[in-house]
């Protein structure tokens, strides 16, 4: 018996050496944005979106310019990323606040000073209130190691194994207050193979992460430029 896949054409199939991928919506082509977008990204570890993001942007596959970069752990990586591209880096930390908000107003203060227009959370674990989500309506950008709206959270690639799912990815999605919700721009999905671990699944799923997120940022600011420019 034969079995047919059907994939729309909204879908691309990816054949790598390791194992394919699914993306959708298509990746789309190469179409500068003018002006340039003014991002500033937000980062808790090892910043290596951050890295595909500054690669896609000196690639010409996406028109921005990052004009900050904000951590909020004196250890991550991410900062020696930015020093090396260099990006001006800012160091907030989070344990010297009173609560979130007063952190939020700091980070607002620190997006809007740098100048930025939409903002990119690229390994930022911490939860994000109304404070920020204001002063950037529908212009913040997540990422999260899951196919939403499935393994919310922490720890999304264990809890991927420990459910037993056959298929994993990852989503970048826009930031509302629900934690890891609000309207999905992009996914990529994996195959979980019978011997993986946490870590070689988040290795696969990481690469689709690097592939997606510059272009699911030009997605999100190419649909609201058309809102915009609706009559």
């Amino acid at each position: 018996m034969l079995i047919y896949l059907i994939i729309p054409n909204s879908v691309k199939l990816l054949m790598n050496s390791v194992s394919p991928s699914l993306i959708s919506p298509n990746i789309l082509p190469k179409k500068l944005i003018s002006p340039p977008l003014k991002l500033g990204i937000m980062a808790s570890g090892n910043g290596s979106n951050f890295e595909a993001v500054a690669e896609a942007i000196k690639n010409g596959e996406l028109a921005a310019q990052i004009q900050v970069l904000i951590y909020n752990n004196s250890s991550a990586k991410a900062a020696l990323r930015a020093e090396n591209w260099g990006v001006p880096s800012v160091f907030l930390d989070h344990r010297k606040y009173k609560n979130r908000q007063e952190f939020d107003q700091e980070i607002v203060q620190t997006l809007q000073q740098h100048d930025v227009e939409w903002v990119i959370m690229a390994g930022w674990m911490r939860l994000v209130t109304s404070v920020l989500i204001d002063a950037f309506p529908d212009k913040i950008i997540n990422i999260h190691p899951s196919l939403l709206p499935s393994f919310k959270g922490i720890n999304a690639v264990e809890q991927a194994l420990a459910a037993g799912v056959k298929i994993a990815g990852c989503t970048v999605h826009l930031l509302c207050l629900e934690m890891d919700s609000g309207a999905i721009l992009m996914q990529a999905a994996v195959p979980v193979l019978p011997d993986d671990t946490a870590e070689t699944l988040h290795a696969r799923i990481q690469v689709e992460e690097h592939r997606i997120l510059p272009h699911a940022i030009a997605l999100a600011s190419q649909n609201q430029l058309q809102v915009t420019l609706k009559p």
